[in-house]
């Protein structure tokens, strides 16, 4: 059973309906005998950092997180400020990220052209992934197939060997990455049309 953690930030209802709609049994929950019963666990989430990592800390899941998925090798996925959670910081906020992803989360630097325009923040709206090396979660997917991004962030120094995909936007910034079990995408898979279903799925099976 799929679970994506309810621990009181946005956005997991529109990840609920993408799951519904490929047919992957799934619950919302944070309580600890559903997160132990669990195969796979999506983190979700939109807003800032330190509230993110607060919400974990106040739910008591950051014990529970570090046993199944750490100690147990259970598969997690973080999508967009689930993400950025995975790394060891962020400059959004002053609190320690979960560290899983050996990363940072810097903000986009203001003043680079994007196609002779100064690139406005956030980057909001259809990019691609360049995929940087052959993985289970991008089987299917084309290099031009479009992802709906909305982020002011992005990770920073990852080892290039846990790069999966990167995405341009007046630079290169890591926008898919794996380490053993645990993997990170920067965009919106639930709402990134088949493409982000395709990698949805391709997350259920992995």
């Amino acid at each position: 059973m799929m679970l994506v953690l309810d621990y009181g930030m946005g956005n997991i209802g529109s990840v609920g309906n993408a799951l519904q709609r490929i047919g992957i049994p799934f619950v919302f929950s944070a309580d600890p005998a559903a997160i132990a019963e669990a195969d796979h666990l999506i983190l979700a989430g939109v807003g800032a950092f330190d509230h993110g990592m607060t919400q974990l800390q106040s739910r008591g899941l950051i014990p529970l997180l570090e046993q199944k998925v750490r100690a147990q090798g259970t598969p997690l996925l973080g999508l967009c400020l689930g993400a950025q959670l995975l790394t060891r910081g962020s400059e959004e906020g002053t609190l320690p990220g979960l560290g899983w992803i050996p990363a940072d989360t810097i903000r986009f630097a203001p003043d680079v052209c994007v196609e002779g325009k100064i690139r406005k923040i956030p980057h909001m709206g259809w990019n691609t992934l360049k995929h940087t090396q052959a993985h289970p979660l991008l089987e299917g997917i084309s290099q031009d197939d479009p992802f709906y991004f909305m982020h002011s962030y992005h990770l920073s120094s990852v080892p290039a060997e846990l790069v999966l995909a990167t995405t341009e936007y007046g630079e290169a910034f890591p926008s898919v990455v794996a380490s053993n079990t645990i993997a990170g995408i920067q965009c919106h898979p639930e709402k990134s049309r088949e493409a982000g279903l395709r990698f949805l799925r391709n997350f259920a099976a992995w």
